[in-house]
C-alpha cells in the first residue's frame, strides 16, 4: 500500500491493513479445546484457530450432530482434531458433556444453536473451563414456545438470565464470553473505533481513549450520539443456483435466521425519544434499556445506509447487541435516574435470496420450508457489508465497518465466506482475549479491550473503511405521496426541523445537517 494512499485512509478514520493476515501463533493453549456445533462457523473458526492458537490439534474435540458428520470427518482428516456425534439437549446435555472429560483449564466453544447458553456457562463456571458463545440461545424450541409472551421469548430475558449469572458467579471467576460473533461481537468494538474517529475528526479531544463504562458513555453523550443502527447489507449470490419454491436459502445458519426472525424486533431504547411505538411495550424486569414489538423481526423493516448501498430498508431483527450496546452507554444521575442512553438497533438486508426465502417465509404463516441450502462455496459475488452508523454528531452520520468481499474471503482463509468469516474471525479473537484474562467472570463484548480484538479480526474483514454521510431517513421522502407518521405521535424531528417525526416504523429521528 503506497504512502499516499495510506495516509488517505488514515485522514478517513479508516483502518490501514497488511495485504494477508499474519500467520502468528497468538496465544498458546495447554488445555483441551471443546467446540460445540459445526455448521457454518464451526467449520470456518476451525482453521483459524489451529492457525492461530498454539496447541496441538489432538486436544481438539468437536461436538456436532448427525447432519454436519460428513464434513466433520472431512475436517478431522485435513486438521487432525477429533470429534464426537451427538446433539445436547436440555434433559440429557449434562450426560452428553461429562463424556468429554471436560475439566479445569479446558475451553468450550459454544458455536451452534438450540444449546441453551445459560446452563452451558453454569456447567463450565463449575469445571472451571474457559467459555465462548457468538449468541445467546434457549435450549431447542424456546423461540417458538407459544405459552411464552414475546417478552419471555425476547433477546432482553436471554440477557437478563445471563447478567443474574454474571452477577452470581462475580468479577473474578472463569472467564465466559457472551455473544462474541461479528453482530453481536464485533460490532460492539466498531463503535469504540468509530466514537474515537468521530472525537478526531470533530475536534472533540480525547487524550487517550476511555477504559470505564461511564467514560465511553460520557464520550458518546459528548459527541451527541442519538441513534446506532448496526447497519448490514449483503449483496452475495449464487449466479448458478438462485433460489427454489419451498427451499430457504441464507449466507449463514439458516434455522439460526429463522429462529431470531420470528422473535419479536427489539431496540434499546434512548432518552431522547418522545413517544413509544403503538405495538412497542416495555419489560417489566431489568435494565429497562430496550423496548419490543409485537410483531416479528423479520417482516419489520427501517431506514438504514452503508456506503456502498446507500440508503435501504433493513429488517428490525432482534439481536443482543441492540440491547447491550444501549447499556453500556447509558448515563445514571445520583438518583439512579437515566439521563443519557442511545437508540440502538439491527437493520438488516441479508442476501437477495434470503428475503425472498423470509418473504416466503411469512406467507405461510411462519411454517419454515421443507429445503434449506446454506449458500459457501456455490457463492460467485457480492459483498457483505457490515458496520455501525452513529447518527446526531456534528458531521451529521459516520458508518464505520467491514466490506469483505466473498472472493477475499477465500484468499484470506479456507471454509469461509465473507460473511462467516466476519463471525469466525471475531469468535477467534475472542477465544485468544479468554485464553489471556483467564479470570474475568462472565463478560459481554462491550467491557473487552477493543483494541485487542480489533487487531486480531480486522485483518480478516479487510477493507474496513469508515465514510460520513449527509443521509437522514427523511432523505428523499415525500416525494410522490405525503407521509405522516402512521402511529399518530405528531412529535417533531430533535433537529427542529419542524417535519413530521420518524418514528420506529419509519427509522431514526434525523440528524443536524453536517458542519
Amino acid at each position: 500500500m503506497s504512502e499516499k494512499k495510506s495516509q488517505e485512509l488514515l485522514a478517513n478514520g479508516n483502518a490501514v491493513l497488511p495485504d494477508a493476515p499474519p500467520h502468528e501463533k497468538y496465544v498458546q493453549f495447554s488445555g483441551k479445546l471443546i467446540m460445540i456445533g459445526f455448521g457454518s462457523i464451526g467449520q470456518g473458526t476451525l482453521p483459524l484457530i489451529i492457525k492461530h492458537i498454539d496447541m496441538p490439534p489432538t486436544r481438539i474435540t468437536v461436538l456436532t450432530g448427525s447432519d454436519c458428520e460428513e464434513e466433520v470427518k472431512v475436517a478431522a482428516k485435513r486438521y487432525g482434531v477429533n470429534f464426537k456425534i451427538g446433539m445436547l439437549l436440555k434433559e440429557t446435555y449434562l450426560e452428553l458433556l461429562e463424556k468429554l472429560s471436560i475439566e479445569q483449564g479446558d475451553f468450550v466453544l459454544n458455536l451452534s444453536v438450540d444449546v441453551g447458553s445459560c446452563d452451558m456457562m453454569q456447567f463450565c463456571h463449575d469445571k472451571e473451563a474457559l467459555y465462548l458463545d457468538t449468541v445467546i440461545e434457549p435450549w431447542l424450541g424456546g423461540y417458538f414456545d407459544s405459552d411464552l409472551t414475546p417478552s419471555q421469548r425476547s433477546n432482553y430475558a436471554q440477557r437478563e438470565d445471563m447478567l443474574a449469572l454474571k452477577c452470581k458467579f462475580g468479577p473474578t471467576a472463569t472467564t465466559a464470553v457472551s455473544t462474541h460473533g461479528a453482530n453481536p461481537g464485533l460490532v460492539s468494538h466498531y463503535v469504540k473505533q468509530a466514537l474515537l474517529n468521530i472525537a478526531k475528526d470533530t475536534g472533540v479531544p480525547v487524550e487517550t481513549a476511555p477504559t470505564t463504562r461511564a467514560d465511553w458513555a460520557a464520550l458518546a453523550c459528548k459527541l451527541g450520539i442519538k441513534t446506532i443502527h448496526i447497519a448490514e447489507r449483503d449483496t452475495q449470490v449464487c449466479a448458478n443456483t438462485p433460489k427454489k419454491v419451498g427451499e430457504f436459502v441464507n449466507t449463514w445458519s439458516v434455522d439460526g435466521f429463522i429462529s431470531e426472525g420470528c422473535q419479536p424486533s427489539e431496540l434499546g431504547w434512548g432518552t431522547h425519544e418522545k413517544e413509544m411505538p403503538p405495538d412497542g411495550a416495555r419489560h417489566t424486569h431489568g435494565t429497562d434499556a430496550a423496548i419490543y414489538l409485537n410483531r416479528p423481526g423479520c417482516t419489520t423493516k427501517v431506514r438504514t445506509w452503508t456506503p456502498t448501498e446507500g440508503p435501504f430498508h433493513g429488517f428490525l431483527v432482534t439481536h443482543n447487541e441492540s440491547i447491550s450496546i444501549a447499556d453500556f452507554f447509558t448515563i445514571r444521575d445520583a438518583d439512579n435516574t437515566v439521563t443519557y442512553r442511545p437508540t440502538v438497533h439491527y437493520a438488516y438486508h441479508p442476501c437477495d435470496d434470503a428475503v425472498l426465502s423470509l418473504h416466503e417465509l411469512a406467507g405461510k404463516n411462519y411454517v419454515e420450508q421443507t429445503e434449506k441450502r446454506l449458500m459457501v462455496d456455490d457463492i460467485t459475488s457480492g459483498i457483505d457489508e457490515l458496520g455501525v452508523l452513529l447518527c446526531g454528531h456534528a458531521k451529521g452520520a459516520y458508518w464505520y465497518g467491514s466490506q469483505l468481499e466473498i472472493e477475499q474471503s477465500r484468499r484470506l482463509i479456507e471454509s469461509n465466506s465473507a460473511t462467516s468469516l466476519q463471525v469466525t474471525s471475531s469468535a477467534l479473537a475472542g477465544v485468544i482475549w479468554a485464553i489471556e484474562n483467564p479470570n474475568k467472570g462472565i463478560v459481554e463484548p462491550d467491557e473487552i479491550d477493543f483494541k485487542r480484538i480489533l487487531e486480531i479480526a480486522d485483518p480478516y474483514c479487510i477493507p474496513v473503511v469508515g465514510a460520513y454521510t449527509e443521509w437522514t431517513p427523511l432523505q428523499d421522502r415525500e416525494t410522490l405521496f405525503d407521509e405522516v407518521c402512521v402511529c399518530g405521535c405528531e412529535c417533531v424531528c430533535v433537529c427542529g426541523c419542524e417535519r413530521v417525526c420518524v418514528c420506529v416504523l419509519h427509522g431514526p429521528p434525523c440528524v443536524p445537517p453536517s458542519s
